[in-house]
């Protein structure tokens, strides 16, 4: 197909996330991938900053995740995960609890990661509904958070920024308290866990959890929080009674530092939501962790079971991506190698602290996210970073990276000045 028939075509019927029908933005074909490299059908190449959403961590048309596709289609590539079972799925199950921290023990299986966050809420009011306190539906979380776009990952959205405000009058209610200010390595005062352990001694028989990003507030504004802070919720959760929920789906699989963020906070959740780069960004796959007395509790009580169950959950190919690409990760020095990166964004985005046009500028791991005083317009700004061959994808005032960890130096300076050239033109 000719280039501008295919975008003629897109345009005439294709939705794109958070897009319109004849939208007139400017949108660019790729015809391959390779490395961290994206080759548009008009034969540009450019350097991928943000990993196709932060999933692509070994980059693309990875050698070791082709062969592993390969050889587990010739095998079977779907079957149906009720009253069956495969390989994959219980190699996998098994190695995210080898992984994730203890007592983490029970892996539900899901489609992504929006999906991931339905059935963790899920878990949190049937468990509660089975110890005999069914009052307990509700949930706390941080404004300024995200958690995917059904309507139960939605609610608990914030309700200004979420992206979500159309849909307020039909989402739960759930409660909400202000987003921490203490930066990452601060400690955190007790003025700044107060809301949150006044929400709990009001509302607390009403709260089945506190759901929240570990340590980084992703999509909700890229906001980078005390470890501190985390220890503190994980305390007041246990004091109240409540559980706690770690939507680690952006920032699992080493994206800030540690395997999973709740380590910089030495704390575990009594759930947790895993996806995007649990496949290497292959395919689709999300997980739901918990601990055998969140699982034992709704498995022996009415109805008996778990009342979730998706087609498509466990899809053999996905899991043998999530495999392969665990075994990429854990066998590499990942965490030598996201420092790595986070030097050279460090480095390569300290210019944009003295322009005019930026409020902020803050890394954390393969994290480099530059905050501008206005909110960038994406029919112009889009271009421009093609232009200088990089693909970048901000939103509203945020222009950030996060490349794939296989970036070499040499990339990562290229990516980080041309963020920094657009930023000036700004």
């Amino acid at each position: 197909m000719e280039t501008q028939q295919l975008i003629a075509l897109d345009n005439q019927h294709v939705w794109h996330a958070y897009s319109a029908i004849g939208a007139d933005l400017p949108i660019f074909p790729v015809a391959s991938a390779n490395g961290v490299h994206l080759k548009l059908a008009d034969g540009r190449e450019l350097i991928d900053g943000m990993s196709s959403w932060w999933s692509a961590i070994h980059g693309y048309n990875h050698p070791v995740m082709n062969a592993a596709l390969r050889a587990q289609i010739e095998k079977m590539s779907h079957v149906m995960f009720g009253g069956l079972t495969h390989e994959p799925a219980v190699e996998l199950a098994t190695r995210l609890v080898e992984l994730t921290p203890a007592p983490l023990q029970t892996v539900f299986f899901s489609d992504s990661g929006s999906v991931a966050v339905e059935v963790a809420m899920k878990m949190a009011i049937q468990y509660w509904h089975a110890k005999g306190q069914p009052t307990k539906q509700r949930f706390l979380t941080l404004r300024n958070g995200y958690h995917g776009d059904t309507f139960g990952a939605m609610s608990v959205c914030d309700p200004v920024t979420g992206m979500h405000s159309l849909f307020s009058e039909v989402l739960a209610q759930q409660y909400f308290v202000d987003a921490p200010t203490c930066r990452f390595g601060e400690m955190s005062g007790g003025d700044e866990i107060e809301p949150l352990k006044q929400q709990l001694e009001q509302h607390g028989a009403q709260i089945a959890a506190v759901i929240l990003e570990p340590i980084v507030q992703a999509t909700g504004g890229m906001n980078f929080y005390s470890a501190d802070y985390l220890r503190r919720v994980r305390a007041l959760c246990d004091e109240f009674n409540v559980l706690l929920i770690c939507d680690e789906i952006a920032t699992g699989f080493g994206r800030t530092g540690k395997l999973f963020a709740c380590e910089h906070a030495g704390i575990s959740p009594d759930i947790m939501c895993l996806g995007k780069a649990l496949t290497g960004g292959y395919l689709t796959l999300a997980a739901t962790l918990t601990t055998e007395k969140v699982s034992g509790t709704i498995s022996q009580s009415e109805p008996g079971l778990f009342m979730h169950g998706p087609t498509f959950m466990a899809n053999p190919l996905a899991c043998s991506a999530a495999l392969a690409s665990l075994k990429l990760l854990t066998e590499s020095d990942w965490s030598a190698n996201v420092l790595r990166i986070e030097l050279g964004l460090k480095s390569g985005l300290a210019p944009c602290c003295e322009l005019a046009a930026v409020a902020d500028v803050r890394v954390l791991g393969g994290i480099g996210v530059v905050e501008l005083n206005e909110p960038v317009e994406m029919k112009t700004i889009q271009p421009l970073f093609v232009e200088h061959g990089v693909w970048v994808r901000p939103f509203g005032r945020l222009v950030y990276l996060m490349p794939p960890y296989v970036i070499s130096d040499e990339d990562l300076v290229e990516l980080s000045a041309a963020v920094v050239r657009v930023v000036e033109s700004l």
